[in-house]
């Protein structure tokens, strides 16, 4: 066995995982960069509430927020289109709604990937609805594999593979979640 495979055991119990996609350091050097451009875009007496899509975007969230040097608010959305599987179902639900007021306010979705596009595309839309100054994504993970995505992010960590990815907060089946790099799952 060798390195990465003991690392993923000890993380896992199992070698349920391929490979390393992301490592903890570049997943932190890439947070702390899109921390600041996040920070630079808006000037410091903007009202700025950042969303995050919950459950996958909780780890990168905590992690970026902590690197937007500005004041801000944080509120977060629950929705699921996966269930226990490794494929979207095409629905979403929504499970969580905030309660944070968004009219005339510069919302920011944290999305922990962009996958297929249909959680995006469908939130994307009511929070519009709601007046905010600004609607923007800022995603860990884009795939750049969804036909039809209506609202590309503007701040994007990494172009990720056409992998199911798990770890720093992505899950399969809630399993995985703990991870404090990005792997792929072994299919």
């Amino acid at each position: 066995m060798n390195a990465a495979e003991r690392e993923f055991t000890a993380y896992t119990g199992s070698e349920a995982l391929e490979h390393i996609v992301y490592s903890a350091s570049e997943i932190a050097d890439r947070v702390a960069r899109m921390g600041a451009d996040i920070a630079a875009a808006y000037p410091r007496d903007a009202d700025v509430l950042l969303l995050g899509l919950l459950k996958g975007s909780f780890v990168f969230l905590g992690d970026l927020v902590r690197q937007i040097r500005r004041p801000l608010q944080v509120d977060f959305l629950v929705a699921s289109s996966y269930g226990k599987g490794t494929k979207s179902s095409g629905i979403v639900e929504l499970l969580y709604d905030p309660r944070a007021p968004m009219a005339g306010r510069h919302i920011i979705i944290v999305e922990d990937i962009v996958d297929s596009g249909t959680t995006l595309n469908q939130l994307c839309g009511g929070i519009a609805a709601r007046d905010p100054a600004s609607l923007e994504i800022c995603a860990l993970l884009h795939k750049r594999i969804a036909p039809d995505l209506e609202w590309e992010p503007r701040w994007v960590g990494f172009d990720a593979p056409n992998e199911f990815l798990v770890g720093y907060g992505l899950d399969q089946a809630e399993d995985f979640r703990h991870l404090p790099f990005i792997a792929s799952l072994r299919t």
